[in-house]
């Protein structure tokens, strides 16, 4: 009979000792796949839209500089009317974002991206 316990005991150890190593994996998995949705995303560690500062040059994925932000609004960004070829506001919606670091680099080339950009924020949320 005590052999029938510390045999159930040892296999009760093995299965907890399984389940935490289960445990972890699925822990440190969950939190590459965080890392990684915020990187698409644009959100979190200051890679994303969430870094975004007023001037900011914007870069567009062909490499041109297409304006400066003027600052966040909304979902959007609103560029300087100084950095814009025809002196007026801009807005282009944060989805366009790739990635920020010193500058905001967008997904969309300089052709398309002035193609698309809007005079105000509000139709700026058709342009995404």
């Amino acid at each position: 009979m005590a052999s029938i316990k510390g045999t159930l005991e040892d296999a009760g150890d093995t299965i907890a000792d399984t389940a935490k190593a289960a445990g972890r994996k699925l822990k440190a998995g969950a939190e590459q796949a965080t890392d990684w949705v915020k990187d698409k995303a644009n959100v979190g560690d200051g890679k994303g839209a969430s870094a975004v500062k007023p001037h900011m040059d914007v870069i567009a994925s062909c490499g041109m500089k297409i304006g400066t932000v003027d600052h966040p609004e909304g979902d959007t960004l609103k560029l300087t009317r100084s950095g814009s070829p025809d002196g007026q506001h801009h807005f282009i919606p944060m989805s366009w974002i790739d990635h920020v670091d010193t500058h905001v680099h967008l997904k969309k080339n300089s052709v398309e991206s002035m193609q698309g950009w809007k005079a105000d924020a509000a139709s700026c949320s058709s342009c995404a």
